[in-house]
């Protein structure tokens, strides 16, 4: 009977997809010193982290990952480095060479975690008695898979984000069509936004980018109006605060909060991924 293996380790398929994109490390300079931690083990330790929401410094050695440090520190070098971005950008290939994203329709929308400590990118939440927080501004197709994912100060207005959450979000191109036949970056057709986004900017925007505009107007339509659309990206947002790390926001610098957030969406893109080829 097969052992079902925890959430955090490194499965064939990830570590397929990241290994091409790490960069090489120089060879040492010398005999002496402690070996170097293996780059799944290392993505592991980050893995338990993202997963569990223990501090850097507790990462238990029995895993085999090496020190809390060792973890942390592979995860900015690879942020540096955009291995994050790149993965990413694969996976949302690959589900579209499935025919698994579904353009027709796309939905925003954002939440407000909890700063443990502060740092960048936080603000006084004018939900939560002013306390510091900090936002995710998810993007995601039809069926709620996310697309991109961006982070901002509590305090900052939704529709601040809503163009640089659109501008940023990588142009995943489509099928594969003969040989030699260049494939056409994909986009949504058309976007659904609540209130908080009902606002000229936002508009003129999605106009000039040629998306049709779902926009629930302020003092008019019903709040629950766009809910029969917009409920997939609100599971969505619930499924990336199951990642312990990022339900309650510990880490100071967005060097280390972007990358988990990254990591988050691409781990949820992958098992939708896994699902569809019966893995």
């Amino acid at each position: 009977m097969a052992t079902r293996k925890h959430q955090w380790m490194v499965d064939d398929r990830l570590w397929e997809l990241i290994v091409p994109l790490i960069p090489a490390q120089p060879p040492p300079r010398g005999p002496g010193g402690r070996p170097r931690i293996e780059d799944r083990a290392a993505l592991e330790g980050i893995l338990f982290v993202l997963h569990t929401g223990c501090r850097w410094r507790d990462l238990p050695v029995e895993l085999g990952c090496g020190s809390g440090h060792t973890a942390w520190r592979r995860l900015r070098q690879w942020q540096e480095a955009g291995v994050w971005e790149k993965l990413h950008r694969a996976v949302l290939e690959e589900l579209s060479e499935e025919e698994i994203l579904d353009w027709s329709r796309a939905s925003v929308d954002w939440v407000s975690v909890r700063s443990k400590k502060g740092g960048e990118l936080t603000g006084p939440n004018p939900t939560d008695r002013g306390k510091p927080g900090t936002k995710y501004h998810l993007l995601t197709d039809r069926n709620g898979l996310p697309l991109h994912v961006l982070a901002s100060a509590a305090n900052t207005h939704d529709s601040r984000l809503f163009e640089p959450l659109l501008e940023t979000n990588p142009g995943v191109r489509g099928r594969r069509g003969r040989p030699g036949r260049p494939r056409r970056p994909r986009r949504p057709e058309k976007l659904h936004a609540d209130k908080g986004y009902d606002y000229p900017r936002c508009r003129r925007y999605l106009h000039r980018r040629g998306l049709k505009v779902r926009i629930a107007r302020r003092g008019i339509e019903d709040r629950n109006h766009l809910g029969r659309h917009r409920w997939v990206v609100e599971r969505t947002i619930s499924w990336v605060l199951r990642f312990k790390r990022l339900g309650l926001r510990y880490d100071r610098t967005t060097t280390t909060l972007l990358p988990l957030l990254l990591l988050a969406v691409t781990l949820i893109n992958l098992r939708r991924l896994r699902q569809a080829r019966g893995l």
